[in-house]
């Protein structure tokens, strides 16, 4: 395959700017083509962002003969179908997180991927940006010796700055994201403890809707256990004042620690001392992960998240908040 030519499905407040340009800064890659069920926004977009065509149906889309893979940037609840309507018409995909909202829907599109013989990757695009790579080979290099324990703290009030806002909030809508603001942001957090240290070996946790603003869960704790006796203790709060907002992951070893942030720049390495690494992300900050997935739909390189891992990490958050 010689060039990657992009159609975008769901072309909304992700692909404006995390994504949708990057799809035409990447040599050996071209946006052909936007849908979105709302006509004038699909063609707002196609205009602001130079793309030659747009569409109010999916199918048009998918169906285009010169393009030969498509972006799948809508709510989860649609994600199996698109993905399935895609690969079936002969199309790779590169697909949001969550991958679905159930672990059937996982595997459906799995089996779909196999069937079809067409490539699919997980949005699981902080793989991909150099802070969570740094964090990556300081566990790789030992930096703090042997990990003990892991904490994710993540505590944000109703009205806050890291959840992406849309005209409906359907990220607190379950039949649609697949929960609450948890299974939104998430995602990428428990994607990254699998990267780092693979697939847990015992998952429990607990949600509930405490501040009942709208029907989802708004509070979740976790605990998972990882090889080697590491022990992972996760709280995720959306219904908290200004004054107690936090977010961070600590990683604690027997010679120090690694911190950082989900949605900064930097990463601090405390041992005898503090060290701290700061890196500068790209304006568009899936551009790094769409480049692996551009190499990797041309055959020039390996899968940068594959669907089985997309559906150990849907495990993880189901499993998660399972217990009421």
């Amino acid at each position: 395959m010689k060039d990657i030519n992009w159609g975008i499905i769901g072309a909304g407040d992700v692909a404006e700017v995390k994504s949708g340009p990057a799809f035409q800064n990447l040599a050996n890659s071209r946006l052909l083509a936007v849908m979105r069920r709302n006509g004038e926004k699909a063609r707002d977009f196609a205009q602001r962002h130079q793309v030659p065509q747009w569409f109010d149906q999916a199918e048009a889309l998918i169906q285009h003969p010169e393009i030969n893979a498509i972006y799948i940037a809508t709510p989860p609840s649609s994600h199996e179908e698109y993905a399935t309507r895609a690969l079936r018409a002969g199309k790779d995909v590169y697909l949001e997180k969550p991958m679905a909202t159930q672990l059937e829907a996982c595997s459906r599109i799995i089996s779909e991927v196999e069937k079809s013989g067409r490539k699919l990757s997980v949005a699981h695009y902080r793989r991909a940006l150099p802070a969570f790579i740094k964090v990556k080979s300081l566990l790789e290099e030992k930096a703090i010796g042997t990990l003990r324990f892991v904490q994710i703290r993540i505590f944000q009030p109703p009205k806050n700055d890291i959840i992406t806002q849309t005209e409906r909030n359907w990220r607190v809508e379950p039949d649609i994201s697949g929960g609450g603001l948890f299974h939104d942001i998430a995602p990428h957090q428990m994607d990254l403890m699998y990267y780092y240290f693979g697939e847990p070996s015992y998952i429990r946790g607990f949600s509930t809707n405490q501040a009942a603003l709208y029907k989802a869960d708004d509070i979740v704790s976790a605990e998972m256990h990882f090889e080697n006796n590491l022990v992972f203790q996760g709280l995720w709060s959306f219904a908290v004042a200004d004054s107690a907002k936090h977010e961070g992951c600590q990683i604690v070893g027997e010679k120090g620690s690694i911190n950082f942030s989900f949605y900064g720049d930097e990463v601090q390495l405390l041992r005898d001392s503090a060290e701290t690494f700061r890196f500068e992300n790209p304006p568009h900050i899936q551009q790094p992960m769409i480049e692996k997935v551009n190499a990797y739909f041309r055959s020039e390189a390996a899968n940068p998240c594959s669907a089985e891992e997309g559906m150990i990490v849907m495990n993880m958050l189901n499993t998660i908040t399972a217990t009421k």
